[in-house]
């Protein structure tokens, strides 16, 4: 299948449900990354994902094949104060970014990421953004690469600790 038979849209109410069932069951199975019991709250709000569409400025991003199959989903924030995480991204002005980007196992390999990345960043353009941050752990290092190759860099000013595990910062210069 070619990217071009991919839909990326906003995400349904009806499908916030699976979304986070997707989002729980990729994360999960993550090596080196915390499980259920370890930080239940993070797993909460995954199963909850869908309670990310009620801030301002935030929308709920999904990738589906022509059959409506949830195939990955993305969480885009056009204004950093709603973004939620530790470290200083919080505080950033004129930027976007996003966050709890999952793939289905199933269909990994195949652009699915790339392409809800591409319309994160096609989204930051329109809205007169000058930068896109993102967050990533150890155990997503082979989302990196494609990352590095849309143009993003790693911002250590943005790392911060969420308990036991690293999370590193990526910046993406948005030139308009």
């Amino acid at each position: 299948m070619n990217t071009s038979s991919y839909i990326i849209r906003n995400a349904f109410p009806s499908e916030f449900e699976e979304i986070g069932k997707l989002l729980i069951h990729v994360y999960s199975q993550l090596e080196g990354f915390p499980k259920e019991n370890e930080q239940p709250n993070y797993y909460k709000m995954l199963a909850n994902i869908g309670d990310f569409t009620k801030l301002p400025d935030t929308e709920l991003l999904v990738a589906t094949d022509e059959y409506s199959t949830i195939l990955g989903a993305v969480v885009f924030f056009n204004d950093m104060q709603y973004y939620g995480s530790g470290g200083i991204a919080t505080q950033e002005k004129n930027a976007a970014g996003f966050r709890l980007l999952a793939v289905d196992a199933n269909t990994r390999g195949k652009g699915i990421g790339k392409l809800l990345t591409q319309e994160c960043i096609k989204k930051t353009t329109e809205n007169h953004q000058n930068q896109l941050i993102i967050h990533s752990t150890l155990s997503m290092k082979t989302a990196w690469k494609m990352y590095e190759n849309l143009g993003f860099k790693r911002s250590e000013d943005l790392d911060f600790m969420q308990g036991e595990l690293p999370v590193f910062g990526f910046r993406l210069k948005i030139i308009s």
